[in-house]
């Protein structure tokens, strides 16, 4: 049934005491690489080459939901039911049956078990202009080339994709509780649409969805000094997907940090007390680190704290063969309330989850956005990316460039309505004296 499908899992275990199996993300075009306290992002080469543009586009297929699935599991030990994630609803039924004498009755499986059942109703996707204004009234005002589109719109099937990534996450994780989706992770996209523009051919991708933060990124060109409690951290990733060849000589701040932390690796690996496993981990994050340091040396990246930029699944960006499906660099449109923002696809997150930006994008929309604050909880935003319009080669950010290749696009899709126009990102960057960016590393 196209309307909704039900995941089913039941699994009859034995109490015992539990212990939750740990598991890590891997997000975007990064890698979390061994403790669960220091990932490393993995070092790109060059950015990919442009996708050949695309053919007349193929049938449509017909979407469809994922099919519901049932297992028997074994928990494993030191499980929590207690840590079940927010926002789940726990139904507990207990059921005390009478049976034989305690010594026949302790010997059989079934005569103490739970039975535990996790149902998840799936989403379709929004397909009608009714639909799609439902989270945003303004859509057609602002973008009145907008509904001859939806009128032969075809559901991308990214869509069915990302809910079937969904559903393995929650059959993956149901033995565990703790690392189940919540609620609003497992319905975070109204819908993702293939668009095609009836006069000019203009390919479009949307998708309505929340946003989330992202704050990653380096590039000591335009930022050589970063707050010490980054330039140390463990965890922020110095690089995005979108990159370019470095043009000036002051160094990546992040590259003292990086250092920071092989001579600290040289060091546990010189005592005599570290175990062999312990110390093929080391060896292997000095490599990770290397690789990462040779990377900022030679290459720029996106600062999420001062581009705006959005992200996209890293498996969608990935696909070189499908007309629709946005690349790094792509042109891009968000509409939010009565405003429409010009941007690039800058980065990949997790296939399971959508609706990203940076956090200049998300302190545009909501000042009092953070690294651990989303702007926008509610499935009210909307993105447009235009394929295969990346710029190539990849440059450093020029904002007022991007916002007349969007202004450009937007034309070719019927432009602005309302009176509206495109909002203008401003150079939030440190200056030095002389009015320039700063020059100096820290």
């Amino acid at each position: 049934m196209v309307g909704a499908a039900a995941l089913l899992l039941v699994l009859f275990v034995i109490i015992l005491p539990f212990t939750p199996v740990a598991g890590k993300i891997k997000r975007g075009l990064k890698e979390v690489f061994g403790s669960p306290d220091d990932p490393v992002a993995p070092v790109d080469s060059d950015p990919p080459a442009p996708a050949p543009q695309p053919g007349p586009d193929p049938e449509p297929a017909p979407w469809k939901a994922p099919t519901p699935s049932t297992m028997y599991l074994d928990v494993p030990k030191g499980t929590d039911v207690r840590k079940l994630a927010q926002a789940i609803d726990l139904k507990v039924d207990v059921r005390i049956e009478t049976g034989e004498v305690a010594s026949k009755t302790r010997r059989k499986k079934n005569a103490y078990e739970i039975e535990y059942v996790v149902k998840a109703t799936l989403p379709m996707p929004a397909m009608t202009m009714e639909e799609l204004q439902s989270v945003n009234p303004e859509l057609q005002t602002l973008l009145p080339g907008l509904p001859a589109m939806v009128e032969t719109a075809q559901v991308s099937p990214w869509f069915e994709r990302l809910y079937e990534k969904k559903a393995a996450r929650l059959r993956r994780d149901a033995t565990t509780l703790s690392a189940m989706l919540t609620r609003h992770n497992l319905y975070d996209c109204e819908t993702m649409l293939n668009l095609r523009h009836p006069d000019s051919g203009r390919r479009v991708f949307l998708m309505q969805a929340e946003m989330d933060v992202v704050s990653d990124g380096s590039d000591g060109d335009r930022l050589p000094v970063m707050p010490a409690e980054i330039v140390n951290s463990t965890n922020y990733q110095p690089f995005t997907s979108y990159g370019w060849k470095k043009t000036g000589k002051t160094p990546n701040p992040m590259v003292a940090g990086w250092e920071k932390r092989i001579e600290t690796a040289r060091k546990e690996l010189a005592e005599a007390g570290t175990s062999a496993s312990r110390k093929a981990w080391l060896r292997d994050r000095m490599t990770m680190l290397q690789r990462g340091i040779v990377d900022m040396k030679a290459r720029s990246f996106l600062i999420a704290e001062y581009d705006p930029f959005v992200v996209i699944p890293v498996n969608i960006l990935l696909d070189r063969n499908d007309a629709y499906a946005p690349n790094v660099g792509d042109y891009c449109v968000v509409v939010f309330g009565k405003k429409v923002y010009p941007a690039i696809v800058g980065d990949g997150g997790p296939d399971f989850k959508v609706g990203e930006a940076s956090l200049r994008f998300a302190r545009e929309l909501n000042a009092q956005a953070g690294i651990y604050s989303r702007p926008v909880s509610d499935l009210t935003v909307t993105y447009l990316v235009f394929p295969r319009t990346a710029d190539q080669p990849f440059r450093a950010p020029d904002y007022a460039h991007w916002r007349k290749r969007c202004e450009e696009l937007l034309k070719e899709v019927g432009g602005l309505g309302g009176g509206a126009a495109l909002h203008e990102w401003k150079d939030l960057f440190p200056k030095n004296e002389g009015g320039e960016e700063a020059e100096e590393s820290g």
